[in-house]
């Protein structure tokens, strides 16, 4: 029997009764776009879902582009992102979330291995900007602002680019032939990186230079002092030397026992650091529990793996020849840290003060208009620009968490800012989607499919080698990963409404280009939006 299509009437496109189908519809579905929340945490400002979406199809360098137009350091985000995207991965509350930072890994390390440079710029623009500080934040920003066609200079005080990623970072963690890849294809776009050249007056190098703009990216290379008295034989380093000099190749001489006094993530790495140098003790002094340390959990748990120790609740008094004097601390009904007057001997043959790194603002000096409170500088949050005009900043240097995807977010949004402001123009927010909610989903549609679990390499090993402990996505492992993605909020033309629509009304448009709704035939009974997997369908009222 021939299947026909109900009778419709056919309307004037400018009558009033245009786009109605009568009285029996009280709703009509509309295709939207929700906000995955991947996307919506990201501090790059990554469109996660649109990546994973080619990833899932084996669309490796695809995925790798649509990556890149956000963020161009795939690989080292891989290794030192602290994906917190994954937190919010709608997908955890199935079985376990996307492994997205093990697929943006995988995409930057084939982007690496098969040698994939990014596309060329856009025609000159004519303007010339300043980046001070080479770091993951000038990096980024020099980037996005020779890819619009401006001519970039970046000032970098070190020997080498990569800022805190290679003086902060450890080469367990990060090794530095990614680092080094990463950083030399933003320099093969055409950006002018000069070495060794540290800015003292940032006003005087950009009249002299004739720049029309500049983004200052100075990194928390200055250690943070405690008084603590010590005895003249006592050994006390600071952390930032200490990881500075391991990656000029000089190893400092520890000794056999190191206590660290710190909690956040550079004191993990510094005690990690201790344990590879042959420390047979490494032991973490922190004032507050372990719910209070400032570290990821992820370092402090593998930490806690290669026998690195902690001394929770505990503040370094005096250091002595060979011994620490420990006070005990207790929390108040606050939950603050106070001295309890007990104390106790640490025995430690040096001691590395981890207490946090502040920015060498003196390149300042003197500009006006700028506002710096408590060490950092104050920016517009929504252009990236300080007090002064054409003078932006982003990284260690502003209000901010401090760690490479915030700083490489920085220098995304003040890259356009800056490009908007020498075009003479500004940039209006954006309107944001809603949210793509979990119980939007419909989860009969996906299978279980758990995580797949990185390789890391056993502690043993990781104790007496800089070898990187994280590894990677083999490419099968990447394809299955991404594919766990559940598009949440938006269309991947599974075909669901297609086949349920009891009046053939929705329209396949071809690959890539979604549905349409044939309204004519269209009696909203809701079944298409009822059905979608990802709830990208909404049942809107309709007009009278």
């Amino acid at each position: 029997m021939t299947m026909h299509k109900p009778f419709a009437i056919t309307l004037d496109p400018g009558s009033s009764l245009a786009n109605k189908t009568g009285t029996w519809r009280n709703e009509r579905p509309v295709y939207v776009d929700r906000l995955p929340p991947c996307n919506a945490q990201c501090p790059a400002g990554e469109d996660i879902q649109g990546w994973l979406y080619h990833a899932e199809s084996g669309a490796y360098e695809t995925a790798w582009r649509h990556l890149v137009r956000d963020n161009p350091f795939p690989a080292i985000m891989g290794r030192v992102c602290y994906h917190t995207c994954e937190g919010v991965c709608n997908r955890g509350k199935l079985d376990e979330p996307v492994g997205i930072n093990a697929v943006e890994r995988f995409l930057g390390d084939e982007a690496i291995r098969r040698g994939w440079a990014f596309d060329p710029p856009a025609a000159a623009s004519g303007k010339r900007v300043l980046v001070v500080g080479a770091g993951p934040s000038g990096m980024a920003a020099a980037y996005h602002l020779r890819r619009l066609g401006h001519a970039v200079t970046v000032l970098e005080a070190g020997p080498m680019a990569g800022g805190m990623m290679r003086f902060g970072i450890p080469k367990y963690r990060l090794p530095r032939d990614v680092l080094d890849a990463e950083m030399q294809r933003v320099i093969d776009l055409g950006v002018d990186v000069r070495l060794n050249t540290k800015v003292t007056d940032v006003a005087r190098e950009m009249a002299e230079g004739g720049f029309d703009a500049a983004f200052l990216a100075v990194g928390a290379h200055v250690a943070k002092r405690a008084w603590i008295p010590a005895k003249d034989s006592s050994r006390v380093l600071d952390a930032v030397s200490l990881l500075r000099s391991m990656e000029q190749g000089e190893q400092p001489l520890l000794g056999r026992r190191v206590a660290v006094y710190g909690g956040g993530n550079t004191a993990i790495d510094v005690a990690r650091t201790a344990r590879r140098l042959g420390a047979t003790e490494a032991v973490i002094v922190y004032r507050r529990t372990k719910e209070k340390m400032p570290a990821h959990p992820s370092e402090i748990e593998e930490a806690l793996d290669e026998g690195v120790m902690v001394k929770w609740l505990s503040t370094i008094t005096q250091a002595g020849e060979g011994t620490l004097t420990i006070e005990k601390m207790t929390l108040d009904e606050q939950g603050r840290a106070v001295p309890t007057g007990e104390y106790e001997t640490l025995e430690a043959d040096s001691l590395v003060l981890a207490l946090g790194q502040d920015v060498d603002l003196s390149l300042l000096d003197g500009v006006p208009g700028l506002e710096v409170k408590d060490g950092i500088v104050q920016v517009d949050p929504a252009t990236m620009m300080t007090g002064h005009p054409g003078l932006f900043a982003g990284g260690d240097m502003v209000p901010a968490e401090r760690n490479v995807t915030v700083a490489a977010g920085h220098g995304k949004k003040a890259a356009r800012h800056i490009d908007a402001w020498l075009r003479g123009t500004t940039l209006p927010p954006k309107p944001k989607p809603a949210p793509a909610s979990f119980e939007r989903l419909n989860l009969w549609y996906y299978a279980d499919a758990p995580k797949t679990v990185r390789p890391q390499l056993d502690a043993a090993r990781r104790t007496s080698s800089f070898d990187e402990v994280q590894g990677g996505l083999t490419e099968g492992n990447a394809l299955y990963e991404a594919r766990r993605c559940l598009s949440c909020g938006n269309c991947f033309e599974c075909d669901n409404c297609y086949g349920v629509c009891p009046d053939n009304a929705v329209i396949k448009l071809g690959p890539g280009r979604r549905f349409e709704f044939n309204y004519d035939y269209c009696k909203g009974c809701g079944l298409c939006a009822a059905e979608c997997p990802c709830g990208a369908i909404d049942m809107v009222p309709e007009e009278v």
